[in-house]
Order: structure tokens, then C-alpha cells, then sequence
């Protein structure tokens, strides 16, 4: 059964920071896929098949250097979040200070640990079947973009932490404003670059270029906007650091899932197969980074609010947004899942080339079917039991997502290919969702009767519209072009939002679009008059 008009009261106390904080994030996720759509097919063109390929291991190598940071980003959120729920400024400013000093200090290992790395990408890497074919000058640009990359990563331990300082202050909206100042920088500098330099070398300065600019930019927002926040290590308190590396710990097994579950995938293929098959896979997987961002916007928002709302004790309030937004993050995958389950491989076709529908298309379906399961549990209930201070289950079964994607990945790329690499992504992201669902409704109360009716019950069936929608467009019309694509894309979401307005969220108990799309034009007309 739904919830009932107690749950639906306490939810909608003060809804609007919370749809707002979201709703500049989906603008952000918007900024960044346009940019992702715009440039890859730029930057493939300029650098070659199998240059690109090199960047993509270069990245997933060097993303290996995240793990060093711990959770203290994750950490410092809720840490400095309880504080502002509290009123306790010495409290904040110990925090800020500590997790400062914290990700210096582990800013400086990953220096280290990247010379390391950097031998092993020499020795396995630049000597095997990835740079097969390419010749010596881009080899040795390799080697210089994986140094430039090294240090862009060791300096964003706390160059990330003014993110984190006004995402506990819940000021989201400010927090976007310098991000997708930093995408269109990127994008400009991209674009600029490589025009005129196009090699690994250019490309790796433009992301550490962004890196300072972005930090440099949220620095100057942060002491306009909160100018009692103390970003020095002033208030370094050595008793906290126990705290805050024992909730880090947690978040870090969660990174380390997520890198073996999502990064180590190109280094498995960069292993085994040509760097061209890596350029594939990287393709087919283009449109999986931007969407999970559209739902860990909602987990930034939800980690914090879910710490405020049980340091008030407001468990049903909790309770109503876990099922709230649970069906928001399933709506929106479902918006975008279902087009790339019918068109995505005509879409590639259209976007970066032909010669990428036939190795790409089914790696794309693949992994889009699992992240239909996994990305709703991610957007919501991760964030829900590390809001709680209940992350050791969750962290543990993500580190055993990890582990058992790379194990069938390694398996299988042999015999399938890159699409053995997707297999070996998609069962466990499936497995560990339903584990962490379980989890998460069990903390706050909620049947997974419940969960499943109303979160997935009316979407399930309001999906048939959208989907017999686009199998007719497919099998009928066969569009290929990509202004017949988009333009499919476009009527199908009109589709898709009639049966979500009339049918999904008819008569919502915590959220009636009807009722709230009714407001919002009666408001409009009386500010007109």
C-alpha cells in the first residue's frame, strides 16, 4: 500500500529546498551530456581510434589513485552537515580543518603511489597489445599525460573538498553554478586544444587546467556565501580524525566497488585486447557516467537531508522521501533507458560512426538493462544508510560487486570480447542493487511490498506507452539520420511524460503532478493579473 497522509505531511515540510538543490543538478547533468555528446565525437576525430583508446586506460588507471582519498569527501558531508543541523560552528570548523589536513596528507601519498602506477602502465601497457600499432610519439605522450594526469589527481583530494563544505550547507545551486563553469571551460578548452595540438599530452593540461579553475572559482563562492567557514587547518582537532576515518572507511570499500564495477573495465580490455576495442567500449559506456549523475544528484541532496532528518528524529518524514524519490530516480532512468534500449545502437551509428554499431549496440543494451535495477537503489538508498551512519553492509556488498565484475570480466573478455566485459558489469550491478534495496527499506521501515508498488508498480506499466512508442518508430520507420533520432527521442518523451502525468503520478500521495503542475499554472496566472 502506498503512503499514507501522515507520511505525505511530514514529507512535504518545506519540499522546495530539496526539489530545488535537485533540480540545479539535473540542469548540471543536462550541461554535461550535451558536453559529452558534443566533444567525444571531437576529441575521437582529432586523437584517433587508437590514441583514444590510450586516454580511456589512462583514466581508469589513474582513477585507481581515488581510492587514497578514503571517504573523507563523503566523510566531511555528513560530518559538517550534522554540525549546521546542530548549530555547532566549533564543530564545523574542526571538521573542515581536520578532513583539510586529512586529504593533504593523502594528496601527497597518491604522488607517490602514481610513480608506481606509472611503471606498471610502462611495463603492462605501453608494452602490450594496447599501443600495438601506434607509433612513438604518441607512445611517449602517453607517458607524459599519465604524469600530468597523476598530478591533477593528487591535487583534487582537497581541491574537492569546497564541494563537499557547501553540499553539507545544503547550497547546491551554487555548488552547480561553478561546476558547469567548469564544463564549459573544458569543453572551450577541449575544443581550442586540440585544434591546434591534438595529442595526449594537450588533452591531460586542459583537465588539469580545469581542475584549478574550478577549484579557484568554488573558493571564492564558498567565502562569499558562508564567510564564517574557516577553510585553513586552524581547527585541526587530532580527536576527530578517529570519527572521520572510521566513517571514510566505509565510503572508501564503496569507491573501491565502484572503481572495480565501472573503471576497471578498460584496463581488462586494455589488457587483452587493441586499443581500438577499449575506444568501443568507452563509446557504448559514454552515456552511463551522465546518467548516474542525474540520480546521485539526488543522492548529494539525500545524504545530508537524511542526516538532518535523523538527528530531528523525523523518521517519517525519511521514510516518505526514500519511497519518494526512489520512483523519481526510476523515472528518470526509465526516460532515458528505454530509448537506448530500442535506438541506441542507431544512435552511436549516428553520433561517432557507423563502424560502432555493430561492436558497441549490444554492450550498450547490456548495461543499460542492469543500471535500470542498479541506478534507483544508487540514487536513494546508498545515500539513505550512509545518511544514517549505516554504510558497513552496503560498502562490503559493493566492494563484492567489484571483485566479482572484475573476475567475470576477466573471464569472459577472452571468448565474448568487449561484450564478456559488459556481461561481467551487468549480473552483479543487479545482484548488489536488490542486496542494498533490502537494506536500506529495512532501515526505514518500509515493506518491500510496499516499495514495489509504489515505486515500480504504475511506472512498470505506464513504461508500455514510451516503449510501444519506439518499437513502432523502429521496426516502421527505421530512423538512422540524427535528426531523426533526436526527433524520435523528442516525441517520445512527450509520450512518456503524458503517461507519467496521467497515469504514473495520478493521485500520488507524496507527489500528484496533476496537482502540482494545476498550482503552478494558477500561480503563474495570478502573477500575470
Amino acid at each position: 500500500m502506498p503512503p499514507d497522509g501522515r507520511h505525505n505531511r511530514a514529507a512535504t515540510e518545506g519540499p522546495r529546498p530539496v526539489f530545488k538543490s535537485v533540480g540545479s543538478t539535473w540542469i548540471l547533468n543536462v550541461l554535461q551530456i550535451a558536453s559529452v555528446l558534443l566533444i567525444s565525437p571531437f576529441v575521437i576525430a582529432r586523437l584517433g581510434d587508437g590514441p583514444n583508446g590510450v586516454w580511456v586506460t589512462i583514466v581508469s588507471l589513474t582513477g585507481l589513485l581515488g581510492l587514497l582519498v578514503l571517504g573523507i569527501p563523503m566523510a566531511s558531508v555528513r560530518f559538517v552537515a550534522e554540525a549546521v543541523a546542530r548549530g555547532d560552528r566549533a564543530r564545523k570548523d574542526a571538521a573542515v580543518s581536520t578532513c583539510l589536513a586529512i586529504t593533504l596528507a593523502l594528496g601527497a601519498a597518491a604522488l607517490c603511489v602514481g610513480g608506481v602506477l606509472g611503471w606498471a602502465f610502462e611495463a603492462r601497457y605501453l608494452r602490450g597489445e594496447l599501443v600495438a600499432g601506434l607509433d612513438p610519439a604518441t607512445i611517449s605522450g602517453a607517458r607524459a599525460a599519465f604524469a600530468v594526469v597523476v598530478l591533477q589527481v593528487a591535487l583534487g583530494f582537497a581541491m574537492r573538498l569546497p564541494h563537499g563544505i557547501l553540499d553539507a550547507h545544503g547550497d547546491f545551486v551554487a555548488r552547480n553554478a561553478v561546476m558547469a563553469g567548469e564544463i564549459a571551460f573544458r569543453f572551450a578548452a577541449t575544443l581550442a586544444v586540440l585544434s591546434v595540438s591534438p595529442s595526449l599530452p594537450a588533452l591531460a593540461l586542459v583537465v588539469l587546467a580545469s581542475s584549478l579553475v574550478e577549484f579557484a572559482a568554488a573558493m571564492v563562492v564558498l567565502k562569499r556565501r558562508h564567510p564564517d567557514v574557516r577553510f585553513s587547518l586552524a581547527a585541526y582537532d587530532r580527536t576527530l580524525v578517529r570519527g572521520v576515518l572510521a566513517f571514510s572507511v566505509w565510503a572508501l570499500l564503496l569507491n573501491v566497488g565502484a572503481l572495480l564495477a565501472f573503471r576497471v573495465d578498460a584496463l581488462v580490455i586494455g589488457a587483452f585486447l587493441p586499443a581500438e576495442a577499449a575506444t568501443q567500449f568507452d563509446v557504448a559506456n559514454k552515456f552511463f557516467e551522465p546518467l548516474t549523475s542525474l540520480v546521485v544528484a539526488v543522492s548529494a541532496v539525500i545524504l545530508p537531508h537524511a542526516t538532518k532528518l535523523h538527528a530531528l528524529g523525523a523518521a517519517s518524514a525519511l521514510r516518505a522521501d526514500f519511497l519518494k524519490w526512489s520512483k523519481i530516480c526510476l523515472s528518470l532512468v526509465l526516460a532515458v533507458g528505454l530509448y537506448l534500449l530500442v535506438l541506441g545502437p542507431a544512435f552511436l551509428g549516428a553520433w561517432v560512426g557507423q563502424r560502432f554499431v555493430e561492436p558497441s549496440g549490444p554492450v550498450l543494451q547490456v548495461l543499460m538493462l542492469s543500471f535500470l535495477v542498479w541506478l534507483p537503489v544508487r540514487g536513494v538508498a546508498i545515500a539513505v544508510l550512509f545518511g544514517l551512519g549505516r554504510p558497513r553492509k552496503a560498502a562490503l556488498a559493493f566492494l563484492g560487486l567489484g571483485v566479482v565484475n572484475l573476475v567475470v570480466s576477466v573471464l569472459l573478455v577472452g571468448p565474448l570480447g568487449i561484450l564478456g566485459v559488459a556481461l561481467g558489469t551487468a549480473v552483479p550491478n543487479v545482484v548488489f542493487a536488490l542486496y542494498v534495496l533490502v537494506l536500506a527499506a529495512r532501515e526505514v521501515g518500509v515493506g518491500l511490498g510496499e516499495y514495489a508498488v509504489y515505486v515500480a508498480g504504475r511506472a512498470a506499466l505506464g513504461a508500455l506507452a514510451p516503449l510501444g512508442f519506439l518499437l513502432a518508430v523502429r521496426h516502421l520507420l527505421d530512423p538512422r539520420g540524427m535528426p531523426a533520432l533526436l526527433g524520435t527521442g523528442a516525441l517520445m518523451l512527450v509520450v512518456f511524460a503524458a503517461a507519467w502525468i496521467l497515469f504514473v503520478y495520478r493521485n500520488d500521495p507524496l507527489l500528484d503532478l496533476r496537482a502540482l503542475l494545476r498550482r503552478s499554472q494558477s500561480a503563474r496566472e495570478g502573477s500575470a493579473r
